[in-house]
């Protein structure tokens, strides 16, 4: 869809390319399936790690009993090893639960059996200097939808500190390539659209997974299009929103060109990110029984605290 300015009606120019390239970048946006919730679940499984964890392996994730041996006394129950002591319960609430498994499994067998091995063959050739590198490049570039978040949730000091670190690692960072500004302490919590929906009252709503996407609630689904919308690289560099008035670095009618770039930079970035993560997700999947309900559990609980704070 095209917008043009000066008051005129819009018109549609080239739907189907418009439909092809926005569900291209959706795909592509997220096929590391746990890579937030995983990243939380990891951190929450080292933290609360309970003494001991046996199962029958020949059992499938979803019906393994754990066993939680505390001093002479073993007792069967599921373990929820991130619930901190002291923190409120979070509400769990997957009325779609049949599907997201099922969808989930299709995820977490397309990362086994494709993405991970792409990874591991990533990882023998780049040096893990240049993927953290890589990391920090496209965090650099995602600067504004974080930097307007504070602005929305009122956090002057975190948009100081968004606006410092693209400054800094922009320029002696040689484009984001090294994280400098964290050399001086300018560091914040990431804030989303998602996160300010969350600030202003708005309920997460149930719990969705969809393929090749991480985890959401509908509300921080409905944060993540305004995150697109936010980041000015789809409307000023590679456009996916076309607005006449605003010039981009690839013309607007050359769709296949910014399709391409756009396909590649996110699929580089999700290897990138599998890539730096691959010992870290293969403990997590070893010693997590139901995986699922984990990385639901995590999800829920990161995303409940990054609202509190």
């Amino acid at each position: 869809m095209r917008v043009v300015s000066g008051g005129g009606p819009a018109r549609l120019s080239g739907v189907s390319y418009g439909l092809l390239f926005a569900v291209t970048l959706v795909l592509f946006s997220g096929c590391a399936a746990h890579k937030s919730a995983t990243n939380s679940l990891t951190s929450q499984v080292e933290q609360n790690a309970p003494p001991v964890l046996s199962a029958d392996a020949s059992s499938s994730p979803s019906t393994q009993a754990v066993v939680v041996a505390t001093g002479e006394q073993a007792i069967d129950e599921p373990i929820d090893p991130f619930a901190q002591s002291g923190e409120e319960a979070i509400e769990e609430y997957d009325p779609w639960e049949p599907l997201n498994s099922k969808i989930f499994e299709f995820n977490w067998q397309f990362d086994r059996w494709l993405l991970k091995p792409v990874a591991r063959g990533y990882n023998f050739f780049v040096p893990n200097i240049v993927q953290v590198g890589i990391s920090n490049f496209f965090y650099n570039i995602r600067v504004t939808p974080r930097f307007m978040n504070n602005l929305f949730q009122g956090k002057l000091k975190g948009a100081g500190i968004e606006a410092g670190r693209f400054v800094i690692n922009t320029t002696v960072g040689i484009g984001g390539f090294f994280d400098v500004a964290q050399r001086f302490h300018l560091t914040t919590p990431e804030e989303d659209t998602g996160q300010t929906l969350g600030f202003y009252g708005v309920r997460p709503g149930p719990y969705i997974v969809l393929p090749f996407l991480q985890p959401y609630t509908v509300r921080d689904l409905v944060g993540y299009v305004g995150d697109i919308a936010l980041n000015p690289v789809y409307w000023l560099m590679f456009p996916i929103i076309e607005i006449d008035a605003i010039p981009s670095v690839v013309p607007h009618a050359n769709r296949t060109t910014s399709s391409l770039i756009l396909i590649t930079a996110r699929g580089t970035e999700i290897v990138n990110d599998r890539s730096l993560n691959l010992e870290k997700f293969q403990g997590v999947e070893e010693s997590t029984l139901d995986l699922y309900t984990a990385v639901r559990n995590a999800y829920l609980q990161k995303r409940a605290k990054a609202i509190r704070e």
